[in-house]
């Protein structure tokens, strides 16, 4: 299912815990195979959790809990937008709101050329530079306001 360099990976991190606790490394699991995947189908996450040697379900929870985890296709480019209440107060809604009109699209949803996806996020952690947006799961955008968004959006295009 994943390629000998991902498998690779998940050793090294399997390597940093315990013998017999291979299944604490199952979020690095997961964020591997879906950087490999693009996303993560139901069969990436059985086969990390056979692979960990865990029931499915569990490493289902995990994946469906937190937000770097895409359980179906997304663009190119995800936009995670922070709507937790310091940003909410800091424009971050205001953020979102741009984002949807200029982009077309709904929190959720994927633009029809396949280019960006928009993520609702709940607490990004750097409320002191709200709006904040995450740019694929790995680079975080402070102070979003329309200017920046438009900046950032050029860059990508």
């Amino acid at each position: 299912m994943l390629t000998t360099e991902s498998i690779q990976k998940i050793d090294r991190e399997i390597a940093k815990y315990p013998a017999g606790q291979k299944q604490s490394a199952v979020m690095a699991a997961l964020a591997i195979a879906q950087e490999e995947l693009g996303w993560l189908p139901s069969e990436a996450i059985e086969f990390v959790a056979t692979y960990l040697g865990m029931a499915p379900i569990a490493a289902y929870e995990v994946a469906s809990f937190y937000n770097m985890y895409d359980l179906k296709p997304v663009g190119k480019y995800k936009l995670t937008v922070c709507t937790n209440l310091p940003c909410t107060l800091s424009g971050g809604g205001d953020a979102a709101g741009y984002l949807k009109e200029k982009l077309g699209i709904g929190f959720d949803e994927t633009t029809p050329d396949g280019k960006f996806t928009l993520k609702e996020g709940e607490c990004l952690g750097a409320c002191g530079d709200a709006p904040v947006m995450l740019v694929n799961n790995r680079r975080m955008c402070g102070h979003m306001r329309p200017e920046e968004i438009d900046k950032l959006l050029e860059e990508l295009e």
